[in-house]
């Protein structure tokens, strides 16, 4: 045996030490070596249990011990190594000593590890199992790296706390069999913590923590941050006793379960930095929600002082109805609640104190109509000069959207007689609106649409055209939108012998997109395919044209509503249309190559009409959509010749435009609403044809119009045309 060691019984030492600390020793008549000066035990030493008496320090790398126990000033550090106490002793037992253990297992059917008198411990990578307790940790400080604290018996703690400091990190557990952590009576003035990083604390049959239960009051800081989960077996995280307090800091955490309070007891949380908490709150004197975090209620609820700082408190789920009612209310922050018109019910939150603040309610939307036109009450303060506004506007419920209205100086109301069209019905509206426009778009004059074709108008030839136009779209027809159109057309055509021989005869087909911008970001997209025959007749001396379009569309429209409370619906549907166009015109040659071009167009459309629905439920058809469009105007310019075979042809187009149909049918649920275009507008647009070679010329246009309904900011359109 080394000269360093002393082996004895050592009964009086061990107890006087069970006197020094009765929480963490058991008597026992067990021989044990003690340490003095600095040992290394390994794999080589016989199996002993070791008194480590300051200032010594006890190695143990690979070794296998039965129980340890150190004594103020002297340390233990553990590698690869196993200690495993004999009946009813602890594992480790530190008394003002330090450990460090790593990769190291710790067992006994006790505690596995007591601390006391300013102990420390850093515990890597390593399991620490005690029948009764994990640890039992008394006015000192232990921190878990990736390990394990465990209680194995059925009424078992993980860890134990008087007055003590546990920090778990890295993905460490602590589990008990009854809680995963016991925060008993206090050690002088302070009282314990508990730090859960990126780790676990697991109650299999009870609370996950619990504060007091001794009948002497204990009090704790609680921190759990970055991913860590509380589980509590009877589905509370937090239990506070009647003569204890706590308080809780929830960071960057989602957690599930109760916080309960006894009477008499004190619980403050916090939740902050997108935090969660889904549970009931029992007795909890104060709730801080800051930056995103948010609490979910489970049933209704009581808490003493809300405190929002951008947090958000959310009634429960779909079909769930709850109150909340508060001491007193500050802050800024969100009330997730929902309504039910039909049933007449809605969240309620109740403050019987102080409320104050600017706070949101984000009522949740739906695509049915309520059965009936009332008003819910939501929000009653007492006192104080909180405000409350509808987050994302009136909340769309069905066909309407409805606001809400403060009567009183204290309560808010969501009142059906403030209703407007919701973000569904306007989408819906847009696009039984929009394919008009679209058909317009891709029709344009015979000048936009193939140049200048009389300057060889016996000859066959080929164009292709592409353009792209927004029109602004007034609520005055029904919904508000923007729409931006992008397409390509192409044509061919071969004169026909017959009559004065001025006859063109072509086929047109082509492809365009349209983008609508609506209300509160909802879109819709038509995506248009189109094939017709088109025939012109030019007559080179007198310079009279006519020009007939015929087209056969398909369309397919999809939407995507955002609807009040952030979500989405979504539907399509496809339907067609078929349209003719008419137009007339001549051209009169002035002096120096000028020419003066007076014409009329007469178009017509028909869309069929289409039932659909939208995701969330909202019942859409659009009726037959027509159109009757007159335009009258004329183009002057000027024929600039370049050499053989080369010219350049600028021009000014003016005209008057004038829908007639006014009365295009919307079904939303069972509601009836009008699209109306109709009405006058003027129409400016400036171009150039040029011409390069014998078969070669194109043209460019840039086009506004504008009226009381229907403004074109801008239009572009570039085409060339190839004649062989």
């Amino acid at each position: 045996m080394p000269s360093n060691v002393r082996h004895s019984t050592a009964l009086p030492r061990l107890n006087r030490l069970a006197l020094l600390s009765p929480l963490l020793f058991a008597t026992s008549a067990w021989a044990q070596t003690n340490i003095i000066d600095d040992t290394l035990i390994d794999a080589s030493t016989a199996l002993d249990s070791y008194r480590v008496i300051g200032p010594a320090t006890l190695t143990g790398n690979g070794a296998a011990t039965l129980q340890i126990s150190a004594e103020a000033g002297s340390s233990v550090v553990l590698s690869d190594s196993q200690v495993n106490a004999q009946p009813n002793a602890t594992g480790l037992s530190l008394i003002g000593a330090s450990a460090i253990l790593q990769r190291t297992t710790v067992t006994s059917d006790a505690r596995g590890l007591g601390m006391n008198s300013g102990a420390s411990a850093l515990i890597i990578d390593s399991t620490i199992e005690g029948g009764d307790q994990g640890a039992l940790i008394n006015a000192s400080q232990a921190t878990l790296q990736g390990s394990e604290l465990r209680g194995t018996k059925a009424n078992s703690a993980g860890a134990q706390l008087f007055g003590g400091t546990l920090v778990a990190t890295q993905g460490s557990v602590i589990s008990g069999g009854a809680n995963g952590v016991r925060v008993r009576e206090n050690q002088g003035p302070d009282g314990s913590r508990l730090v859960i990083d990126n780790s676990l604390v697991e109650g299999r049959s009870g609370s996950a923590i619990l504060v007091g239960g001794l009948g002497t009051p204990a009090s704790a800081s609680i921190e759990v941050l970055n991913g860590s989960t509380l589980s509590g077996g009877n589905g509370v995280l937090l239990e506070v006793s009647g003569n204890s307090s706590a308080d809780l800091r929830v960071n960057d955490s989602q957690l599930v379960g109760d916080i309960v309070a006894a009477a008499g007891g004190t619980a403050n949380v916090l939740l902050e930095n997108g935090a969660t908490l889904k549970g009931r709150l029992k007795n909890v004197a104060s709730l801080g929600l800051d930056s995103g975090a948010e609490w979910t209620m489970v049933e209704d609820s009581q808490v003493g002082d809300l405190t929002l700082n951008d947090g958000a408190v959310r009634f429960g789920g779909p079909g769930e109805f709850f109150t909340l009612s508060l001491d007193n209310l500050a802050g800024n922050g969100t009330f997730i609640m929902e309504a039910n018109f039909a049933a007449g019910q809605a969240d309620h939150l109740e403050i019987t104190g102080t409320a104050t603040g600017s706070h949101g309610l984000l009522i949740s939307s739906s695509g049915s109509d309520p059965l009936n036109d009332t008003s819910l009450h939501v929000v009653h303060a007492a006192a104080g000069d909180a405000q409350f506004s509808l987050v994302g506007g009136p909340v769309d419920l069905g066909a309407y959207a409805y606001d809400l209205v403060q009567r009183g100086p204290n309560d808010w109301f969501l009142d059906a007689s403030t209703r407007t069209l919701s973000s569904g019905t306007q989408t819906v509206m847009a696009l039984g609106n929009v394919t008009p426009t679209i058909w317009y778009g891709e029709l344009a004059t015979l000048r936009s649409r193939m140049g200048e074709v009389r300057r060889n108008p016996q000859q066959s030839g080929g164009w292709v055209r592409t353009y792209a136009n927004r029109h602004d779209i007034s609520a005055t027809t029904g919904a508000a939108y923007q729409q931006q159109q992008h397409g390509l057309s192409i044509g061919a055509d071969t004169p026909l012998a017959i009559g004065d021989g001025n006859w063109l005869v072509g086929v047109t087909a082509g492809y365009s997109t349209s983008d609508l911008s609506l209300v509160r970001g909802s879109s819709a997209t038509v995506d248009s395919y189109h094939a017709g025959a088109y025939a012109t007749w030019l007559d080179p001396d007198s310079g009279y044209y006519l020009d007939a379009v015929a087209r056969l569309n398909r369309f397919r429209h999809k939407a995507d509503v955002h609807l009040s409370d952030g979500r989405k619906a979504k539907g399509d549907y496809a339907n067609l249309g078929a349209g003719v166009s008419v137009e007339v015109g001549r051209q009169l040659a002035l002096a120096d190559d000028w020419f003066l071009e007076p014409f009329a167009q007469l178009s017509g459309l028909v869309v069929e009409g289409k039932a659909y629905t939208l995701d969330n439920g909202m019942r859409a058809e659009s009726e037959a959509t027509r159109s009757l469009l007159a335009k009258a105007g004329a183009t002057v310019g000027r024929t600039i010749k370049a050499g053989e075979n080369h010219s350049i042809q600028p021009y000014l187009r003016v005209a008057a435009v004038h829908e007639f149909v006014n009365d295009n049918q919307v079904k939303v649920n069972s509601n009836r609403f009008n699209n109306d275009l109709s009405g006058s507008r003027g129409e400016v647009g400036i171009g150039v044809a040029v011409a390069w070679a014998e078969k070669w010329q194109a043209h460019a246009d840039f086009d506004y119009s504008n009226g009381r309904k229907i403004e074109q900011p801008w239009g572009v359109n570039f085409g060339v045309r190839y004649n062989w």
